[in-house]
């Protein structure tokens, strides 16, 4: 899994929701940054229940919300 070099994710800046249609929407600071569907919603929601069932922590779960976001960040988003 990679590893959060700069020590950005401490503070649990993304958060996500599954809705009843199977998508999932993955926010960051409240904000909805991406959305997934089907196959993509399925394989985040395995990610986060063996994360869960490995016991790891929160951080862990960040790393993989940030990853589904994708590099969406340039700079120019404000808070």
């Amino acid at each position: 899994m990679p590893t959060d070099a700069r020590g950005e994710l401490q503070d649990g800046r993304f958060d996500f929701h599954a809705l009843k249609d199977g998508r999932v929407i993955v926010s960051w600071y409240g904000r909805p940054v991406t959305t997934l569907a089907g196959r993509d919603a399925e394989r985040f929601l395995a990610r986060l229940a063996e994360l869960e069932r490995a016991g790891l922590d929160d951080h862990a779960a960040q790393l993989v919300m940030a990853r589904a976001t994708g590099n969406f960040r340039r700079g120019n988003e404000g808070r």
